[in-house]
């Protein structure tokens, strides 16, 4: 049975939901992207936890879904890195130390940098069109949002999500990554500090990223990595292909755990 709740860390009330059915088994953690929230996960966690037999545990970063909203747009360049302290404490508050880790863009990125930060409360990654630097094709896809947020509804589809948050938590996020300090972010650095078994899934059509963010980071963790690539996808494969992405994420948790 989930069970929703507010849980306060660090000072943030986050929006959580934790399905705690399955005694003795890892916790798969959702981890949403830069416009996601717990919602927008649909039943993806349900079925991944109907075929490992894995707990599971969703939450709504500050500022998205049903948490408390940012007190500012203003992001420092870090920002992921800090959500990746966040998280580490919402692991302790719950008691998982033996999370395996599935996050999408931002949160596939805040998963790798949990991962290389707090190696002994994560058991697993994986890391769906995560960014380890910044390239032009993302700043691409950031601008093509800016625009489709100012000429269509998409706002108001993302109210139905986040009601009054939506502009700032747009606004955080486009003007962060389009910012001139913001160019130079990088966290190769951290990389080879990830131990665990790590599968990085990317759509060959990704819109926002370069086959070039996968191969830079299988190839500099110092664990296990492999990389599922999917021909004619885009940018939210556990969307546009579910069932690809579910049988390949199942059958790498049971093989890595």
């Amino acid at each position: 049975m989930t069970e929703n709740k507010i849980i306060n860390v660090e000072g943030q009330n986050l929006y959580t939901e934790y399905n705690n059915t399955f005694e003795n088994k890892s916790t798969i953690v959702f981890l949403h992207d830069s416009l996601g929230s717990v919602q927008l996960w649909r039943d993806f966690p349900a079925k991944l936890s109907e075929i490992t037999q894995c707990n599971t545990l969703a939450y709504d970063r500050l500022g998205y879904g049903k948490s408390d909203p940012m007190p500012t747009h203003e992001r420092q360049v870090n920002y992921m890195e800090l959500e990746a302290d966040i998280l580490n404490s919402l692991l302790a508050e719950m008691n998982i130390d033996d999370a395996i880790l599935f996050g999408h863009s931002d949160g596939g990125t805040i998963a790798l940098i949990t991962a290389a930060k707090y190696p002994k409360r994560v058991k697993t990654v994986i890391c769906e069109a995560g960014h380890i630097f910044v390239e032009d094709v993302t700043l691409k896809g950031v601008y093509d949002a800016w625009e489709a947020y100012k000429t269509t509804n998409l706002p108001e589809r993302l109210q139905k999500y986040h009601g009054d948050k939506v502009e700032m938590l747009f606004r955080a996020w486009t003007e962060t990554w389009t910012r001139e300090d913001y160019r130079t972010w990088n966290i190769e650095y951290l990389l080879k500090h990830i131990t665990c078994p790590l599968l990085f899934i990317q759509g060959e059509a990704d819109e926002y990223g370069t086959l070039d963010q996968v191969e830079k980071t299988v190839t500099q963790v110092r664990g296990s990595a492999e990389k599922y690539i999917i021909p004619n996808v885009g940018h939210t494969p556990h969307k546009e292909v579910p069932e690809l992405v579910l049988e390949k994420a199942a059958v790498f948790i049971r093989e890595s755990s």
